[in-house]
């Protein structure tokens, strides 16, 4: 089945805006994984004094979505103030473009959190805040899991209601996911995605992955 994209969407991906790498970048990250198809690597200048955004360009590895997420993304934040951006929302690219398809969602999720990661990395650099030891609790995992999306609904699996148990013991981490009986087709693409998302926390956890139906069954 096709998909359908916003005429904004499109416009975006075959005219990406801030495409390519800013020279002199005081900041950087890259956001996603090949394993996963999609990837977005964001070069930035902030001002280190004034704390704004001056330039920012991007690049893609990925979908149509990918591209012009992170396009949107870098307009959305050009001339801010960092403070400001770290308070956006993953799924405000995907708004700005007028939406997208459920199964793109992630998109927009990778284009805010890329950005975010980059003004992480530069605070740190100039000491404005400090490169902590997360602390892994149930409320970390379920911040970090919003970030994953279901690719039927375009909704993080924890506002969608497929967390059903979260347990921490010792060095384990043992987390069960449940989806409708029809939505078998998507355990592969969200055990991935959990997986890359729980990574970035770079902990020494050993992490364990159920998925099962909501009628009991394992997937």
């Amino acid at each position: 089945m096709a998909l359908k994209y916003t005429e904004k969407t499109i416009e975006h991906f075959t005219k990406p805006r801030n495409l390519g790498t800013v020279e002199n970048a005081n900041a950087e990250a890259t956001e996603g994984s090949p394993a996963c198809g999609d990837m977005v690597s964001y070069t930035l200048n902030i001002n280190p004094e004034t704390l704004i955004i001056e330039d920012i360009k991007f690049k893609s590895y990925g979908c149509a979505s990918n591209i012009a997420t992170a396009s949107i993304a870098t307009e959305l934040v050009k001339g801010k103030h960092i403070d400001e951006v770290k308070k956006m929302g993953t799924t405000e690219a995907a708004s700005e473009l007028g939406g997208l398809p459920p199964v793109k969602m992630h998109c927009s999720v990778l284009a805010i959190n890329g950005i975010k990661a980059a003004i992480r990395e530069f605070e740190k650099k100039i000491g404005r805040i400090e490169d902590e030891k997360r602390i892994i609790t149930e409320k970390a995992l379920l911040n970090i899991l919003k970030n994953v999306m279901h690719p039927k609904h375009g909704i993080n699996i924890v506002d969608n209601g497929n967390i059903q148990r979260i347990r921490i013991d010792g060095q384990d981490i043992f987390i069960i996911i449940t989806l409708e009986p029809d939505e078998e087709m998507f355990a592969s693409n969200i055990h991935d995605e959990v997986m890359e998302h729980l990574e970035s926390m770079k902990c020494s956890h050993e992490i364990m992955i159920k998925i099962e139906s909501k009628t009991g069954d394992f997937i």
